[in-house]
């Protein structure tokens, strides 16, 4: 059941969701190269400054909601969002999160589902606000009409989307200053990241794994964002061209070994795959990856969310090109 969420968050969230803020990483790598911004994030997207006023209205992935006071009782029922509140403060006024908010250890986590919700079991929790991923069903017309309001934060699409969504969460449950100090954190430690990283990545191709049956990102997504920041080339660009999987499309083990990445990511640990599975897929031995040992094992939360821990995210890539080429 885990898997099938977790190809659910990846392929349906990120992909259908992810596409709508779309900002240029050439423009990222720009900035940063001239120390101008942070990488992934332009000027105008900075964190307001001091905690808002309520009645606040928060701007969503559809569209704007009005939340009368700060709320007390927040539901997460995304892994993501549950990482956001978290790491903005807003921890002591979070009740319950769904069955794949693992982290951090200490989220009150439960068997509501996400994929699947229970509006009555949502409202036994009193709820005064809550956060999902996308709606499965009619599960925001359930929690409008019980006057529970509702935020809907899909996959980000880029660097820029996961601080407007930490921003927009800060702002909603009155954690204003807290998210900017955090978003501030982020762009330093991604600049630090990207300053102690050499050339070594450019041009350097690269298959990132998020499923055993070959699903995969390509440069068009959050994902492939963070890759093109180290200057390297996406193997599975042309299996998308068109855009008709929205960056996320179901490869072949043909596609791949002709590609012949430089290196692989895999996304998919949790479930069993490893750099050993890899090897003893039937032809992949004569990859150049393969061949070289250049396999690199993430862990598939960190891969799967764009949440604050997207600097683990950057840090595993580089310390993959610097194991690898000494950078």
């Amino acid at each position: 059941m885990r898997r099938t969420a977790f190809l659910a968050a990846i392929v349906l969230a990120l992909a259908a969701c992810g596409s709508a803020h779309a900002t240029s990483t050439t423009a990222v790598k720009s900035a940063q190269s001239t120390s101008a911004q942070t990488p992934g994030v332009s000027t105008s997207t900075t964190a307001e400054v001091g905690d808002p006023a309520f009645p606040a209205d928060i701007e969503d992935d559809n569209r704007t909601i009005r939340i009368d006071e700060r709320p007390e009782a927040i539901i997460s029922l995304s892994s993501t969002a549950t990482e956001m509140l978290f790491a903005i403060g807003a921890d002591t006024q979070v009740v319950a999160v769904d069955d794949q908010s693992n982290y951090p250890a200490d989220a009150p986590m439960t068997d509501l589902s996400g994929f699947t919700p229970n509006l009555e079991a949502i409202l036994a929790y009193e709820p005064d606000l809550v956060v999902i991923t996308f709606d499965p069903g009619d599960l925001v017309a359930g929690l409008e009409t019980a006057d529970v309001p509702v935020l809907t934060f899909g996959g980000a699409a880029t660097i820029d989307d996961v601080y407007r969504q930490m921003e927009a969460l800060g702002r909603a449950t009155g954690n204003a200053d807290s998210a900017a100090a955090v978003i501030e954190g982020m762009q330093a430690e991604l600049a630090e990241i990207l300053a102690m990283s050499t050339s070594t990545g450019e041009g350097v191709t690269y298959y990132h794994e998020i499923d055993s049956t070959f699903y995969t990102a390509t440069s068009s997504t959050f994902f492939g964002e963070i890759y093109s920041l180290f200057g390297m080339v996406n193997a599975a660009d042309p299996a998308d061209e068109d855009g008709a999987a929205f960056g996320y499309p179901q490869l072949s083990a043909e596609f791949v070994v002709s590609a012949d990445p430089n290196i692989v990511f895999l996304a998919d640990v949790l479930y069993g795959e490893s750099a050993e599975t890899v090897a003893a897929r039937p032809g992949w031995d004569a990859m150049t990856a393969v061949q070289n040992g250049d396999i690199v094992e993430l862990d598939s939360d960190v891969a799967s969310r764009w949440g604050p821990r997207i600097v683990d995210f950057a840090q595993a890539v580089a310390d993959a090109l610097r194991q690898f080429y000494g950078g």
